[in-house]
């Protein structure tokens, strides 16, 4: 039977991200707010618990999971060649509503899907995730919807979809907003704006102006 825990009140917030982080270590799922959606979540290092999650969605290792991190600081474990403007736009961006593709450290231990080397980042401007993030390390985390539904902006939306093959529920209340994050690919030369979201091409040229955008 899930749990579900009201992040608003001080004592459900504490017992909610306790139980949280105990379940991600236990390899099950949680549902966490966002700045964009709401997310579903696992531990990036569990393969087992990522397969859980990409179940739980009806989602193929087609469309690989993104990943989410409590500082920027965790980047240096997780990726390798890391240019100069990849990191010019995480000072700009982080955290906020920017993913970058970049390549992983091929000694890592993880199951994403098929990545093909690479991993989509971000650290999400949101306390209650920043504090679970901070608390488990890194997650696979994607939004909290059945595929080919809507992506949740509150948790009634994301439990009616996920119902008990999700642990924990941390509600939040209503996401602060419900566009995407911007995927740039900073794994070439010049980076490549993949996805427009909630961070526009204007914005993101004021700090790369070399910005490219994918066709």
């Amino acid at each position: 039977m899930a749990r579900r825990y009201d992040t608003n009140d001080a004592t459900d917030r504490t017992t909610g991200l306790r139980e949280a982080a105990s379940a991600v270590r236990r390899g099950e799922l949680v549902v966490l707010p966002t700045d964009t959606v709401y997310g579903i979540g696992a531990d990036a290092f569990t393969s087992e618990a990522v397969a859980d999650l990409l179940d739980a969605k009806g989602r193929g290792r087609n469309m690989p999971t993104p990943v989410l991190i409590g500082s920027p600081n965790t980047l240096h474990g997780l990726v390798t060649d890391f240019s100069e403007q990849a990191w010019e736009l995480v000072d700009a961006f982080w955290p906020g509503a920017l993913t970058l593709v970049a390549k992983h450290q091929p000694s890592l231990q993880w199951d994403l899907g098929d990545t093909r080397g690479t991993v989509a980042v971000r650290m999400p401007l949101h306390p209650v995730a920043i504090e679970l993030l901070t608390e488990v390390g890194p997650m696979a985390v994607s939004s909290a919807n059945l595929t080919g539904h809507p992506a949740p902006e509150d948790c009634d939306a994301a439990q009616g979809m996920l119902g008990d093959s999700v642990s924990v529920y941390l509600d939040g209340g209503p996401t602060p907003g419900n566009v995407p994050s911007s995927i740039v690919d900073v794994t070439r030369p010049v980076p490549v704006l993949l996805r427009e979201g909630a961070i526009s091409p204007e914005e993101l040229r004021k700090v790369v102006p070399d910005l490219e955008v994918a066709n």
